[in-house]
């Protein structure tokens, strides 16, 4: 896909900006005179602007926003945004648990809220391609991998390639709350952190 391919959206919602333009200033019974005493845009490229012989830009949309005492979406006519809401909807792990997805959009990372029980004192591993990174909310999680056999409590965290060997379950029986991101094609986790000012 080229540039031109790329702009083709936006290129659709630039060209009903003059006309909406032009709606606003007949609504409010303004002339390009009053108009352009108002903005400082001249009468020319006001003109310009609602024929479409002119593309808005920033600088120009601003003070018009301004004048007409509307937000800048309103001029160029940008989707309303949608319910932030994440609908969450638990579903059961097959080896004991419950998980509930944490985003709504495909992408190379996956948020998950995992509820585990427990799963037994022998450990199961298994392998599949991607990278995972735990952190415990609630509980204490046993997790073993590949030669580690680990107890994560509340506030703990851990991340790995998830080809190596790993199983985890409730540390002692009791259920374990826990956020997990994941990422299928082995994308790995960036936490960034503001560093202490204090002394070290």
């Amino acid at each position: 896909m080229d540039d031109k391919d790329e702009a083709e959206p936006y290129r659709a919602v630039l060209d009903e900006v003059g006309p909406r333009l032009r709606r606003l200033r007949d609504q409010r019974g303004l002339t390009l005179t009053a108009l352009s005493d108002a903005t400082g845009i001249s009468k020319s490229t006001l003109s310009r602007l609602e024929s479409g012989q002119r593309r808005p830009s920033l600088e120009l949309l601003l003070p018009l926003a301004g004048a007409y005492g509307v937000p800048l979406d309103e001029l160029v006519g940008a989707p309303e945004v949608g319910d932030p809401r994440v609908r969450l909807s638990p579903r059961p792990m097959p080896d004991g648990g419950t998980f509930v997805p944490l985003t709504r959009t495909p992408g190379p990372l996956q948020a998950y809220k995992l509820v585990i029980t427990d799963r037994g004192r022998e450990p199961d591993p298994r392998t599949h391609e991607g990278y995972e990174w735990l952190y415990v909310l609630d509980g204490r999680l046993r997790l073993v991998l590949a030669e580690h056999d680990l107890v994560l409590g509340p506030g703990e965290a851990a991340e790995f390639d998830t080809r190596v060997p790993h199983w985890f379950t409730s540390a002692d029986g009791r259920p374990v709350e826990l956020l997990s991101l994941f990422g299928r094609q082995g994308e790995r986790i960036h936490v960034r952190a503001k560093p202490s000012a204090g002394p070290r």
